[in-house]
């Protein structure tokens, strides 16, 4: 390993992965440094779906969305590998957020239709509706470990260097144009000078970092499951499901509801953000009971085209900050991308680049995702305790 490189990356996950890819492609020296194997199963970038949803807002998500949904097209040709299946995506619950969005998506140039019930359930036979739906064609699902296969092996030959199982043990910032790392591989512990680091290391990025001005990071243990299929004739796009907290569903309510067809698997369906305060090294992989109950009475209620009963619960970890909004922002030399749990992955190849940007010093950072930002609404706590989750 040699112990001087321009850009060092902590963290090969997806927006590590997309991070090494865009410097690379810009002709930039890379070492991406990874913790766990290739395909490890012990953060939040595993697994084969997840939903691209274009049901946002705010300008700053508008703007990153749109450049994701071209930048995952490309990805996929520059692979030779469909990383994005447009199945289109539905949300439903709220119709009057529903219909707001509907007028937002179309001045940020994504198409959206409202359906009535009716409409939905004769288009979307898998699935049952209670209110108008938005559908969003241009949605659909990601497989999570094809796009970060793909965004290393395109990086390598870029010219990045990509070494896993090479966990960091240290950091120590020397000057503003000089980073200390301390790694650990199989011949022991050595020390990588780099002159910019970018660290994307999810769960473990408080661990890394400290304080460090940074916001609060919460690391939740995650199980959604995968229902099998009564029939491969039901159709089911990507959805998300808002819920009243205080509805009795034959269980309690946990959280909005997500949800997609994942092939060879059946259909994956979660709460979200619902999980155990975690630590990441010490995850006891032990699912809620009560909360796979909520499943299962959810699927019986709004998933016909699912067998209930039968299912398989799988494991992740959300990092998220209290008012569910990333960071994204450079402190002198480094950079840091961090709480992108629930609604990220669909961001990858646009955050990826906007955090070289960002480590090259070629753009600012937005309030929205500053690390120092002042205003921050604890959301991700108050629904939690509103919905009686400690």
């Amino acid at each position: 390993m040699s112990n001087n490189v321009e850009f060092l990356i902590i963290g090969g996950g997806a927006m590590g992965s997309a991070t090494a890819l865009s410097l690379a492609q810009s002709g930039h020296e890379v070492l991406l440094l990874e913790r766990f194997e290739p395909g490890h199963q012990q953060g939040a970038s595993h697994g084969s779906t997840r939903n691209f949803n274009a049901a946002y807002a705010r300008s700053e998500y508008l703007r990153l969305l749109q450049r994701a949904n071209i930048l995952w097209d490309d990805i996929s040709a520059q692979a030779n590998t469909p990383l994005l299946t447009r199945t289109g995506l539905v949300n439903h619950g709220v119709v009057a957020e529903q219909r707001h969005m509907h007028e937002v998506l179309a001045g940020a140039g994504f198409a959206s239709e409202l359906l009535s019930i009716d409409e939905a359930q004769e288009r979307f036979s898998g699935m049952k509706f209670e209110t108008e739906v938005l559908h969003i064609p241009a949605g659909g699902q990601i497989n999570a470990d094809a796009a970060v296969a793909a965004m290393q092996r395109l990086a390598a030959e870029a010219g990045a260097r990509i070494q896993h199982e090479h966990p960091v043990v240290g950091i120590e910032v020397i000057n503003d144009e000089q980073v200390a790392v301390r790694v650990r591989d199989e011949s022991g512990e050595r020390t990588v000078f780099a002159k910019h680091l970018i660290v994307t290391a999810g769960a473990w990025t408080h661990q890394l970092l400290g304080q460090h001005d940074l916001p609060a990071i919460h690391v939740t243990e995650e199980h959604p499951v995968h229902f099998a299929l009564r029939s491969s004739e039901a159709k089911f796009p990507g959805f998300n499901h808002i819920l009243d907290g205080t509805r009795d569903i034959g269980s309690p309510v946990f959280g909005p509801v997500y949800g997609m067809h994942t092939p060879g698997l059946g259909i994956k369906v979660g709460w979200h953000g619902s999980g155990r305060l975690t630590d990441p090294n010490h995850r006891e992989h032990q699912v809620i009971e009560e909360q796979i109950r909520g499943l299962q009475d959810y699927a019986q209620r709004w998933l016909p085209g699912v067998d209930s009963e039968i299912y398989e619960s799988i494991s992740c970890t959300y990092s998220n900050t209290d008012d569910e909004n990333f960071i994204l922002d450079r402190l002198g030399p480094i950079t840091i991308g961090a709480g992108f749990s629930g609604h990220g992955f669909k961001f990858v190849p646009a955050i990826g680049e906007y955090l070289a940007q960002l480590a090259l010093g070629s753009r600012g950072t937005e309030e929205l995702f500053s690390a120092s930002r002042t205003q921050r609404e604890p959301l991700f706590l108050e629904r939690r305790r509103a919905l009686g989750i400690s």
